[in-house]
C-alpha cells in the first residue's frame, strides 16, 4: 500500500528514504488496494470510535445538566437536538461533498487537484461557521418559540443553545478538517483528537455545572472549548509539510472548479441533511405539545439512538470514502464488493444493537431521567422504533453509496420525498385523528421503510458505478 503512494503522488526528489517519503506513507492511506472487507473495517473502527467520543459531547452535557441541574435543565438541552442538528447539517453535507472530491482525486493520483480541494474546502468552512454562529446566535429564541418549547423550559434552553451556536465556528471547522483526513483514509488522527476533546469536555461540564456551580450556560462553552481544542489539533496535522493536503495559510483561497464540484455533491447532502433536520424540528414541535415529561423523555430516547446510530454513520462514511478512491481508480468491481460488504455489515449491526435496546430499554431510559412517567414513555419510543434499525442502516448506506458514486442527488430527492414531506404529511394526519404520542413514534419506522424499498430499486437496477465517467 505504501509504494503505491510513493508511485502516484511524485515528487521531484524521489528518495524512498526521505522524511518526506516517510510521511506520505505515514500520513495517507490508499483505499484501493488490499482486502475489501479488512480495508472497510479497519478504516470505519476509527472512524465509529471517532462518532463515539462525539456523541458524548452531548451525551455528557445532557447527563451532568440534569444531575447538577435537574430534569427541566435536561430537557432544555436534549429536546432541542433536532434544532442543532438542522443548523449545522447543511455545512456537514458540503464537507462530505468535498471529502468525496478529495477521496476521488487522491484514488486518481492527482495530488495538485487534491492540495486545491483541500484549500478550497477548509477556507469554504471557515466563512461558513462564522455565517452559522451569526444566524444560530439569533434566530435560536424564535426557532425555540415556533418550535412550541414548554415555557418553563424556554428560557434554559435559549441561553444553553445561544452559547452554543457562539462555538459553532470550532465544530464545523472540525468537522471539515476530519473530512479531509478521512477522505485521504487517516481515519486514526482524528480519533486521537477528538478522544482528548471529549475527556476535556467532560471535565469541564463537571467543573462547571457542579463544584463552581455555574448555570446552564457553562455546559454549551465546555463544549464549545472542547471542539476548539479538536479543531486546532487537526490544523496542526494538516499544516504539516509532505503530507498529500499539506495545508499553507498562502494556498488558502477558493478554486472555483473545484468549488462547483464541492457544491454539486456537497449542496444534495447539505439539502438532504437539512430537510431531515426540518422534519425532526416538525416532530420535536409536536413532542413538546406534550408537556415536559415527554420532551424529557424522548430527549433520552435520543441519546440512546445517537449511540446506536454511530455504527450506521461509521460504516456509511466509511462507504462514501471507500468507493470514492476506488471509482477514482476505476476499480468498479472492487467497488461493488466493497459495498456489498459494507451494506450487510451495517444492518446486521444495527439491528443487533435494536435488539439490546428493546430488551434493556427500561435501564437505559433511566440513566437519563427518574420521572416514571418520563421513564415509561422513552421506553415505549425504544420499543417501537428499535426493532427496525436495520431499515435505517440500509437507506443510510445505500444512501453512502450513491454520495461516494456522485450520484448526491438520488439520497436528496428520497430523503426530501419521503423523510420530510411523507413524514410530515403522516403527522399532521395522525395527530388530527388522534392525539397520541405513539403515533409519532411509528412514523419513523414507516418512512425508513420505505425509503429502503426505494433504495434497493435504485441500488440494483441503475448504473449507479458509472456516475463519475458520466459526469465527466
Amino acid at each position: 500500500m505504501c509504494s503505491r503512494n510513493d508511485t502516484v503522488f511524485k515528487t521531484k526528489k524521489q528518495n524512498s528514504n526521505s522524511k518526506e517519503t516517510r510521511s506520505r506513507r505515514s500520513e495517507a492511506v490508499l483505499l484501493t488496494e488490499g482486502n475489501p472487507r479488512r480495508v472497510i473495517l479497519s478504516f470505519a473502527l476509527p472512524i465509529f470510535l471517532s462518532q463515539l467520543f462525539q456523541q458524548l459531547y452531548n451525551t455528557a452535557d445532557a447527563w451532568i445538566v440534569g444531575h447538577y441541574l435537574g430534569d427541566r435543565a435536561f430537557a432544555a438541552v436534549a429536546s432541542s437536538g433536532s434544532l442543532v442538528f438542522l443548523f449545522i447539517s447543511f455545512f456537514i453535507g458540503l464537507s462530505m461533498g468535498a471529502g468525496v472530491v478529495i477521496s476521488r482525486y487522491f484514488g486518481a493520483g492527482d495530488s495538485e487537484k487534491v492540495s486545491r480541494a483541500v484549500h478550497t474546502n477548509v477556507l469554504v468552512s471557515l466563512l461558513c461557521g462564522l455565517l452559522l454562529a451569526a444566524v444560530g446566535v439569533a434566530a435560536t429564541p424564535s426557532i425555540l418559540r415556533l418550535m412550541k418549547t414548554d415555557p418553563d423550559v424556554l428560557p434554559q434552553s435559549i441561553r444553553y443553545f445561544r452559547y452554543f451556536f457562539i462555538g459553532s465556528p470550532a465544530m464545523v471547522m472540525y468537522n471539515s478538517l476530519k473530512g479531509v483526513m478521512n477522505a485521504v483514509g487517516d481515519s486514526r488522527r482524528p480519533l486521537y483528537y477528538l478522544i482528548f476533546s471529549s475527556l476535556l469536555n467532560i471535565f469541564l461540564d463537571w467543573l462547571f455545572v457542579g463544584p463552581c456551580g455555574l448555570d446552564i450556560r457553562w455546559a454549551a462553552i465546555a463544549t464549545a472549548i472542547s471542539q476548539t481544542a479538536s479543531a486546532l489539533l487537526c490544523l496542526r496535522q494538516l499544516s504539516k509539510k509532505g503530507t498529500v493536503y499539506a495545508l499553507s495559510p498562502r494556498k488558502l483561497k477558493i478554486n472555483r472548479a473545484i468549488l462547483t464540484e464541492i457544491l454539486r455533491l456537497g449542496i444534495p447532502s447539505g439539502v438532504q441533511n437539512s430537510v431531515i433536520g426540518l422534519a425532526n424540528v416538525l416532530v420535536q414541535t409536536n413532542i413538546n405539545t406534550f408537556g415536559d415529561v415527554a420532551m424529557a423523555a424522548c430527549g433520552a430516547y435520543s441519546r440512546i439512538e445517537g449511540f446506536a446510530f454511530l455504527p450506521i454513520m461509521s460504516f456509511s462514511m466509511a462507504i462514501t470514502t471507500f468507493i470514492g478512491q476506488n471509482l477514482g481508480a476505476r476499480q468498479y468491481d472492487r467497488t461493488r464488493k466493497g459495498a456489498r460488504f459494507g451494506i450487510v455489515t451495517s444492518v446486521l449491526m444495527a439491528e443487533l444493537i435494536g435488539v439490546t435496546i428493546f430488551v434493556f430499554a427500561r435501564p437505559m431510559v433511566s440513566a437519563f431521567v427518574d420521572e416514571p412517567e418520563a421513564v415509561a414513555t422513552g421506553v415505549l419510543q425504544c420499543r417501537t422504533e428499535s426493532l427496525f434499525f436495520c431499515l435505517l442502516a440500509f437507506s443510510h448506506c445505500i444512501a453512502g453509496v450513491c454520495r461516494g458514486a456522485g450520484k448526491a442527488f438520488v439520497p436528496m430527492f428520497v430523503m426530501l420525498s419521503v423523510w420530510c414531506v411523507l413524514r410530515v404529511i403522516v403527522i399532521t394526519v395522525a395527530m388530527q385523528l388522534s392525539h397520541t404520542i405513539q403515533l409519532l413514534f411509528w412514523v419513523y419506522p414507516l418512512t425508513w421503510f420505505i425509503s429502503s424499498v426505494i433504495y434497493l430499486f435504485y441500488y440494483l437496477f441503475s448504473d449507479w458505478i458509472h456516475g463519475f465517467d458520466k459526469a465527466q
